[in-house]
């Protein structure tokens, strides 16, 4: 782990990593957060969202919200709202939804492909930033946690 002021970088060729980092998340955050998680397909942003409802003490399956675009989740100890605006053409389309009342709400908002419209998110939204690396294993990850993200990780390590 690798760690300077507003960043933690944590490397890992285990999946069970990237889904306990997700635990420790949903465990420590707080009602009204917002976190951006970003990374290429199939770089595991859907098992750390299963690790934040996990951390939220959420039963209920989570699925990647693709084609639903957004996921709520409102048994843990507060509501978890999983979005995914990777097959968004517009912002307007979040609007449609409503996407203001889940970022202003109650709740935890994370937001899978959010580097895609980054101008409708609040200013202090978190961000978890997941990436391979073929030439160091195809099971290795690099995450980078930046802002409300690594507060919240480093109260946990």
């Amino acid at each position: 782990m690798k760690s300077s002021i507003g960043e933690i970088i944590v490397e890992t060729d285990e999946e069970r990593k990237t889904y306990e980092l997700g635990v420790s998340l949903g465990e420590s955050a707080a009602p009204g957060e917002v976190y951006a998680l970003t990374g290429d397909l199939g770089t595991g942003k859907t098992v750390f969202a299963k690790g934040v409802a996990k951390g939220l003490g959420i039963k209920e399956t989570v699925n990647s919200p693709t084609f639903t675009i957004v996921q709520d989740y409102e048994e843990g100890r507060m509501p978890f709202y999983h979005f995914d605006l990777y097959r968004l053409g517009s912002p307007e389309e979040l609007e449609e939804i409503g996407y203001e009342d889940f970022f202003y709400g109650e709740g935890l908002c994370l937001v899978e492909w959010a580097e895609l419209f980054k101008e409708i998110l609040p200013d202090e939204t978190g961000v978890i930033m997941i990436e391979k690396d073929a030439l160091k294993g195809t099971d290795y990850r690099r995450i980078t946690l930046k802002g409300k993200a690594a507060e919240r990780i480093s109260e946990r390590l």
